[in-house]
């Protein structure tokens, strides 16, 4: 039943990352930590991640911008195999409060970003995929951080959704690679990646319709809702979990 309702969260999640091109860790992230438990539940959704970004380029494929691509991704792979890394060799206990602390930092991070209209360059970009890569070995999503630096670059729509999800996923690549020569991420947790990345590749296929008829702002105060939320979520599982 847990893992139904994890499935069914998957396609939720998936529609609203669709639409928005982050969102779906931060949906799915406290309930696959409390129906798998922390260690399990990162690489899974490094896995579902992978997933999610892939079927966002599927839909947008003719709108990537590839320089963009290769600027973050030069800088991001390596990153983000580190971050994976550092991640592993962290105490029990340790990764719960970074998630929930990270969560919900990302509040008023993501408001500054919005009030601060950068316009960045492609240098920009692979700097700001460094810094971003190592953060997303570490702590799951990075999203919320994303989407404010590719909008920033003057991407909109298909062009924002289709190149940040490309960038994304090959940083997911390197990470989820990462977990695997590491043996932590055996085949059956790769399995419950693979499946519950299938309910969010529905979601992201369905999510098209919805792209031209989002309103911003409340969305906005919607995601705000959402840190908050698994933030909270992440904090009481490291202390009561």
């Amino acid at each position: 039943m847990d893992f139904a309702l994890v499935l069914l969260l998957g396609l939720v999640a998936g529609t609203v990352g669709g639409i928005v091109g982050f969102g779906t860790s931060i949906m799915l992230l406290p309930a696959l930590v409390i129906t798998f438990g922390p260690r399990e539940a990162v690489p899974i959704m490094a896995v579902a991640s992978i997933m999610a970004n892939a079927s966002r380029v599927a839909v947008w494929w003719r709108e990537v911008n590839w320089p963009v691509v290769a600027a973050y991704s030069a800088t991001g792979i390596p990153a983000a195999a580190l971050g994976a890394l550092t991640l592993l060799r962290l105490p029990p206990g340790v990764v719960e409060v970074a998630l929930g602390l990270f969560f919900i930092a990302m509040i008023p991070l993501r408001r500054w970003m919005a009030r601060h209209q950068w316009r960045l360059t492609l240098v920009h970009m692979a700097m700001v995929g460094a810094g971003i890569g190592f953060l997303t070995g570490i702590v799951v999503s990075t999203g919320p951080i994303n989407a404010p630096v590719f909008l920033a670059f003057g991407l909109v729509k298909g062009a924002y959704l289709s190149t940040e999800a490309m960038a994304s996923l090959a940083v997911y690549l390197a990470k989820a690679l990462t977990f695997r020569s590491m043996d932590a991420m055996p085949w059956d947790t790769l399995f419950k990646g693979l499946i519950i990345g299938s309910t969010i590749t529905v979601g992201s296929f369905v999510a098209k319709r919805f792209v031209l008829r989002l309103d911003p702002d409340k969305f906005r105060l919607w995601m705000d809702g959402l840190l908050l939320m698994a933030g909270l979520t992440m904090l009481w599982t490291a202390v009561w979990g």
